[in-house]
């Protein structure tokens, strides 16, 4: 109960990547001033390992970036207390308490009862992971569930793990549903989105299995009135659903296409009236508009780097609280572009901010306070 007194609730604002590093996992944090622009703070190790540049399988290209192939590698919990990460090299998961400063103090690291996870989320006192599975086990990836106690620390919920649809399913997220009452994990290389009920003991059903729209579903995100975005990276494409309570899902715009390359992460302003997409291999971020019935269209697009500057390739991406500056991980720089959101929803760039002085490949995962 100490650590929780001493360290509830961060004041400062803050951005972190996770390093994703094959000797050393370590999450690197940036100070967020009032404007949106970010200064190095610092690097903490989560003591576990990442892959580096290795992909955790074989369904995606070994060129060093994105070697996830997933969102939410690195989450921070809904009340800014905690921020946890996946160390896909070593089979673990980290947990951090964020200080007053918004340092990330490192309480516990567990197994994730799996191999490879890449993806994590945490909804009151449960937390859940999905395991990619490895060559050894044939790619068995399933999710496995945890409660977090007031300190930080993770504890094996007995029973929790559930397979996904099926036994070589590559998942690319894990997220809880706004209530808490489902988990919904997308299936990269199965193209299937699994719902699963969550018990009261903290455990899962098995899975309702649903059939994507487009192909290779990746990056997920509910909005507050229920409505689930769905990035699709074979398709290049994004699409939106609604659930029932049997977690039935609804196409409402089936594989919408930006016309650029890996459409793979998404996240919406705060007002939800837009959503940002990035595309990967393109280098560049799409901009939907989300109607009030969750039908999309495209708006416009921006390069993640100013042109005439080395190209980055946007990966993770997060929005600031008070919903007024976007972040993106260049995964091929390890650097994280700033832009300002204006109220029409167009972007201007404002950083492309570093922690290194040279190009990283490997890093995976952001997380905004």
């Amino acid at each position: 109960m100490q650590i929780m007194n001493k360290y509830f609730r961060a004041r400062t604002s803050m951005v972190y990547i996770m390093t994703n590093n094959d000797l050393m996992n370590q999450v690197v944090a940036f100070n967020r001033d009032m404007n949106g622009m970010l200064t190095f703070v610092g690097s903490y190790p989560t003591y576990g390992i990442g892959t580096g540049t290795k992909e955790v399988s074989t369904a995606t290209a070994n060129d060093g970036v994105d070697p996830l192939t997933s969102q939410g590698a690195l989450t921070i919990s809904r009340d800014g207390r905690f921020l946890l990460a996946v160390n896909a090299g070593s089979h673990s998961i980290s947990s951090f308490i964020i200080t007053d400063s918004g340092v990330p103090v490192f309480v516990d690291v567990k197994p994730s009862e799996g191999t490879q996870p890449n993806s994590i989320d945490m909804f009151g006192n449960l937390v859940y992971v999905c395991n990619v599975g490895n060559a050894a086990n044939n790619f068995s990836s399933n999710i496995t569930g945890f409660h977090i106690d007031d300190n930080g620390r993770l504890t094996l919920i007995p029973g929790s793990s559930r397979s996904l649809s099926t036994f070589n399913a590559q998942p690319a997220q894990v997220l809880f549903t706004r209530d808490g009452s489902k988990i919904l994990v997308s299936e990269l290389t199965s193209n299937h989105l699994s719902v699963f009920h969550v018990n009261q003991n903290g455990t899962v059903t098995e899975p309702i299995v649903n059939n994507s729209y487009g192909k290779s579903p990746l990056g997920v995100y509910f909005l507050s009135t229920g409505i689930l975005l769905v990035t699709e990276a074979e398709s290049n494409a994004l699409s939106s659903y609604s659930m029932s309570n049997d977690g039935i899902l609804h196409v409402i715009s089936g594989s919408i296409p930006n016309g650029y390359k890996t459409a793979c992460w998404v996240i919406p302003t705060r007002d939800e009236r837009f959503a940002y997409v990035t595309n990967t291999l393109s280098g560049t971020i799409s901009t939907y508009r989300i109607d009030p019935n969750g039908a999309l269209s495209v708006v416009r697009h921006i390069t993640s780097t100013p042109p005439g500057t080395a190209p980055g390739l946007p990966m993770d991406v997060g929005v600031s609280k008070d919903g007024r500056h976007f972040y993106t991980l260049n995964g091929n720089q390890g650097t994280v572009s700033v832009f300002n959101i204006q109220d029409d929803g167009i972007l201007v760039r404002l950083q492309v901010a570093a922690w290194t002085n040279f190009p990283y490949f490997g890093s995976q995962g952001l997380a905004v306070l």
